[in-house]
């Protein structure tokens, strides 16, 4: 599986669970830390930890694919989910404005919606 297929199966894995404002960023060419971030929003703690532990079931589940890190599951306004070419963050809203990632990573490419969830419309033919 290429980064960019985990990275559209887990933009669907996030459309289905109600995830807000999902995006990914290609930044291969700008750090060796992995060739795309994928950030998302969730509504309350509660919402943030469902999404990462639903990342995490399904790759786990459809892939046998676990991730090499999870960092601050226990405070759940930000969590980080690492599966090494793929960085999955998942944001309470406020601490996404904070950190504003999109805007640190200004130079890195922006993954058009409709590459981003071709998945979830072929999961929607189905």
């Amino acid at each position: 599986m290429t980064a960019l297929e985990l990275t559209q199966e887990i933009a669907c894995v996030l459309d289905k669970k109600k995830a807000k404002d999902i995006k990914a960023i290609y930044i291969r060419d700008l750090t060796i830390l992995a060739d795309y971030f994928v950030i998302c929003t969730g509504t309350s703690t509660t919402q943030v930890k469902a999404l990462a532990d639903e990342v995490e079931y399904q790759m786990k589940t459809k892939f046998e694919l676990m991730p090499a890190r999870v960092e601050g599951y226990q405070s759940s306004s930000w969590i980080l989910v690492d599966y090494g070419n793929v960085v999955v963050h998942f944001f309470l809203e406020d601490t996404r404005d904070f950190y504003s990632l999109e805007r640190l990573w200004t130079d890195g490419q922006p993954v058009e919606p409709e590459e981003l969830f071709a998945k979830v419309e072929e999961e929607e033919m189905k």
